[in-house]
This record gives C-alpha cells, sequence and structure tokens, in this order.
C-alpha cells in the first residue's frame, strides 16, 4: 500500500495537483511504547535489580547473610508499594523504573566497593566510613525526577546500605538519611550546573558535622593532648570531599542520562531559553509581531506556573516556541500585519482556517528540523486543542446565511449551497496533556484577547481572564491535564496580576510650558513665582489695613 500510495501521489506532483514537501512526524516507535508499558518488563527491571542486591550481600563471607537479604527483600517490597502509591506515573513508565532502581544499585555497588576495600586494608576503616557517596541516588532522582522521588530514594538507599554495612546500624542510617536529605534539599532551585558543586559542598558539610557528632572523627581528645591531627584532617578532606565529587560526578553524568531516558532538567530548560536560537532569532526578524507575542506568552505562563508548582522553566522555554509555526505564513496572522489591508479578504472562510490551522504542524516540522525538545514539540501540538477558529466559522455561517437567501430569492435549490462543517475550522489537537501545557494554551489565549481591550482596567482584564478561561473549561479543552479547580483559580489570579502589570496606564505627563524642564516646572522658576507672591502680598497689606 506504501508504494502505491507514494507513485500515486508523484504522479500528484507532476499534474500539479499536490505538493512535493513532505512533512516531519515526529517519531512513533510501537515497539518502544509497548515496552515503555510492558508489566513483564516491569518485572525483569525488579528481578534484576533483586539479583543485583543478592549478589551485593552474599558477595564475600559475613555471618547472616539470608537475614540481610530476608530483610532488603522487605525493604524492597516496601519501596516498590511506597513507588505504587506515591508516584503512580514514575511506576507506570518502565524507563523511569529503571532509572530508579539503576541508580539505586549503581550507589549500592560503590558502597559494597568501598566496605571491601577497608576490609582488606586497601582504605584505612577511619577514613573509608567517610568515603561513602551517600548523596549519589538522591542527587540524581531528585534532579531528574523530583524532590519526592529524592526523598524515596534516600530512605531506600539508606536502608539497603545499612544492610550491606551490617544488619543495622543506626549511625550509618542516620548519617546516609540525613546526606541525602540534604542532598534533595539544596537540589531544589539549582537551576545552573555550576550550582551543583554548592549542594555537593553542603552535602560534605552534613557529612563532617554528622561525623564529628558521632565520634567517627576523633577531636575530644584535644584536652589530653594525643588527637592525631593528620588523621582529622584525611577524615574532614574525605568526608567534605565525598561530596564535592559525588556533585561533581553527577553534574557530568545528567546530560548522559537525560538524552537517555528523554529527561529534562530545569538546569537544561534554562540553557533552552537562549533568545540567540536560530529559529528564535528568524522569528524576531520575520515575525516580530509573534516573537513579541511569544514573549509576553512566557511570562505570564512562567508566573502561573511558579505559582501553582509546575515546572516554570519548562513554561518559559516552551511558550518562546509554541508558535514558531507561524514563520512560514507570518503575513496572515493579525500581530504581523504591516499594513491595513488583510490578505484574509481575498481568502474563502475555509482556506483562512486551513493557514491559521496549518501553523501548528508547520511548527512540529521546523521543531522536528532543529530538534527541539520532545516536551516543546508536544507542547505547539497541543496549545490549541482541538478548538474552533471562531472567527472564520462565524464568517463561513454568515456567508453561508447570505448565499441561501440569495438562492431562495433566485427560486434555485437551498442544497445547492454547501454546508458549513465545524471540522474545517477545528485544530486537530490533541488537548493539553500536561499542567505545563495547559497553562501555556490559556495564556496564549488570554494573551491575544489582551490586545484588543481599548482601556483595560484590572476589573477588565478579570471579566476577559475569566471568559477565556471558562470557555476552554466549557469546550472540555482541559480535560486530559492534570489541573485542579483549585489551582486553575491560582493560574487565573495570576493571569490577572500579570496582565495588569503589562497593560498598566501611565500617568499623562503634562506639556511643557516656559519656565519648565520637560514638562515639570524648573525650581528656579517656582522660586521666582513664590518670591513676586511675597512682594505682592506685602504691598497689598498696606492698602488692607
Amino acid at each position: 500500500m506504501g508504494v502505491f500510495a507514494s507513485l500515486k501521489k508523484n504522479q500528484l506532483v507532476k499534474k500539479g495537483f499536490a505538493c512535493g514537501k513532505t512533512r516531519r512526524k515526529p517519531a512513533q516507535n510501537q515497539f518502544l511504547r509497548s515496552l515503555e508499558s510492558s508489566g513483564q518488563v516491569k518485572t525483569l527491571i525488579f528481578l534484576a535489580f533483586l539479583t543485583g542486591l543478592a549478589a551485593l550481600i552474599f558477595y564475600g563471607a559475613r555471618p547472616q547473610q539470608a537475614e540481610q537479604f530476608l530483610f532488603a527483600l522487605l525493604v524492597f517490597f516496601t519501596a516498590l508499594a511506597q513507588l505504587w502509591i506515591n508516584h503512580p506515573q514514575t511506576f507506570a513508565k518502565n524507563s523511569r523504573v529503571v532509572l530508579m532502581f539503576g541508580t539505586f544499585l549503581i550507589h549500592l555497588t560503590v558502597m559494597k566497593a568501598l566496605l571491601v576495600f577497608v576490609a582488606n586494608g586497601t582504605v584505612h576503616r577511619s577514613i573509608g566510613n567517610l568515603l561513602f557517596p551517600y548523596a549519589l541516588a538522591p542527587l540524581v532522582i531528585s534532579a531528574l525526577l523530583g524532590k519526592n522521588q529524592g526523598i524515596l530514594a534516600a530512605v531506600f538507599v539508606s536502608l539497603w546500605g545499612s544492610i550491606l554495612w551490617s544488619l543495622v546500624d543506626a549511625i550509618f542510617l542516620a548519617m546516609s538519611l540525613i546526606s541525602g536529605f540534604v542532598a534533595v534539599f539544596v537540589t531544589l532551585q539549582v537551576r545552573r550546573r555550576g550550582q551543583f558543586i554548592r549542594a555537593g559542598l553542603y552535602v560534605g558539610l552534613a557529612t563532617w558535622l554528622l561525623a564529628l557528632s558521632f565520634g567517627l572523627i576523633d577531636v575530644y581528645r584535644v584536652a589530653f593532648g594525643d588527637t592525631n591531627w593528620h588523621m582529622v584532617a584525611y577524615q574532614s578532606l574525605a568526608a567534605i570531599g565525598s561530596g564535592l565529587v559525588t556533585a561533581m560526578l553527577v553534574s557530568g553524568a545528567l546530560p548522559a542520562l537525560e538524552q537517555t531516558f528523554q529527561l529534562t532538567t530545569a538546569m537544561s530548560w534554562l540553557e533552552l531559553t537562549d533568545l540567540n536560537h536560530p529559529l528564535l532569532m528568524r522569528l524576531s526578524m520575520d515575525a516580530p509581531g509573534t516573537y513579541e507575542h511569544s514573549q509576553s506568552v512566557a511570562r505570564l505562563a512562567e508566573a502561573a506556573a511558579e505559582r501553582i508548582g509546575a515546572n516554570a522553566s519548562m513554561c518559559r522555554t516552551c511558550a518562546y516556541f509554541h508558535d514558531i509555526g507561524k514563520l512560514v505564513k507570518p503575513e496572515y496572522f493579525t500581530e504581523n500585519m504591516r499594513t491595513e489591508r488583510n490578505p484574509h479578504d481575498d481568502l474563502a472562510p475555509t482556506m483562512s482556517a486551513l493557514i491559521l490551522i496549518a501553523h501548528v504542524k508547520e511548527g512540529v516540522d521546523l521543531a522536528l528540523k532543529h530538534n527541539l525538545n520532545p516536551a516543546i514539540i508536544d507542547v505547539i501540538q497541543q496549545h490549541h486543542g482541538n478548538s474552533v477558529v471562531r472567527y472564520f466559522y462565524n464568517r463561513a455561517l454568515r456567508l453561508q446565511e447570505e448565499a441561501r437567501a440569495d438562492s431562495k430569492a433566485l427560486h434555485h435549490r437551498e442544497g445547492d449551497v454547501p454546508e458549513v462543517r465545524i471540522e474545517n475550522f477545528r485544530y486537530s489537537g490533541p488537548l493539553p496533556q500536561t499542567k505545563e501545557s495547559a497553562i501555556i494554551s490559556l495564556a496564549d489565549a488570554v494573551e491575544s484577547a489582551s490586545r484588543s481591550l481599548e482601556k483595560p482596567s484590572p476589573q477588565r482584564i478579570e471579566e476577559l481572564v475569566h471568559e477565556i478561561v471558562d470557555d476552554r473549561v466549557a469546550d472540555h479543552q482541559l480535560d486530559d491535564c492534570e489541573l485542579t479547580f483549585h489551582e486553575l483559580r491560582e493560574v487565573v489570579e495570576s493571569f490577572c496580576f500579570t496582565l495588569n502589570s503589562m497593560l498598566h496606564r501611565r500617568v499623562a505627563y503634562p506639556k511643557k510650558a516656559p519656565g519648565t524642564v520637560s514638562g515639570l516646572t524648573s525650581a528656579s522658576a517656582v522660586m521666582a513665582r513664590e518670591q513676586k507672591a511675597q512682594e505682592r502680598a506685602r504691598e497689598v497689606a498696606p492698602a488692607h489695613g
């Protein structure tokens, strides 16, 4: 069928009835999609993790290995339940499961290697205890999947690590948990890769303070004069250096992990906001109105996302690129029309709607050509959902009524006038699938409509925002995203506040008058007028006396 379709298309292209251009489409590999949600694959992942965990526990001659493995198995089932209950979206995607449990296994393998080095005397025991990368798994998981998953990682690698150390070691468990929590806390606002060094320093300092508190670094015999300061220095360097080296390794590995698991961190989103990107440069030159519109949408979306705890960096970046499809025919969009003549006046409503709707597919094509992030492509596809181009649909209905009236006057059949089908004026979708995509969709509609306000006031802006959001909800455009009504109310309030700051009216300055500077009275002129008024008062006072 594909060969015959291709031959038929080539014939149509030669006759001038078809376009030879092949539009790019996002690659959709059915096999990979099936692997992503397969229950059998998930089971194999868990079995592989348990096999690796068993190998770490049973490696070397140690007492109570069977009890340790049984305890580790119970912890595993607890971790599984926590992931399934509290993070169902992560649990549903096998790639995320591989990332989490693969990172756990690497974390535990490094710890086991250090334990072996300590046992055979390669590393001094008092130093080896402080070299453990307590923050490895929490840092990776927190940076890639979020703080909640990072906390889960800190808890369970601490439990498994404690089992590897001994059956249950309170000091190790406390140090691992607290260091892991510190790692998650200090990575909440990491937006530059260099800030990972600061995070590693904090983790190292936390480990050092805990080691001092638990006596792992022995400085309590200072009064007796027998403290080994060289050993204290080595131990301090090990504790702080371990945190720094772990953070540096994680920072270096993140780009590869992002590419492998199709994830994007806040740091990568900020790197993508570079306005010198070729597409954004073209947009500023060829479609300046769309460029300014995109900047305003980015501001609205970023503020709203910050307010409800969504990914603000993602909203900002995706908003910059959401309308790049308008580069193909920029003059057909209102914000880019440089003359009073509207090119749509010469077109049928269906053709005008087709041009407007096509900017979504053209945007996807350009995004694929420039290898943009898949999340940006999703936003480009979803930011109009399956909404209707109302202006041209209503215009088509009016023309239909006029044509039917003329047909009736000329005694023609009413069926001769073609029916207006709403499907021809509807975007192809899909609906917004995430909070970020829904916020950008609403911000796009709100910002476009706000340009029609002649005298914007807080009340008019609020009415406009509520009207647009209510229409989107009534049209079921937000059915597939995760926005709650409470979050939607917060988004509306954020839009109103941001639009008021963007559209506020300035104070009218007075015209320039004699004795003024730039419309404002100069100090010397004021003093001169006051002096004349005082002299006149002294002259008038005796006459009235």
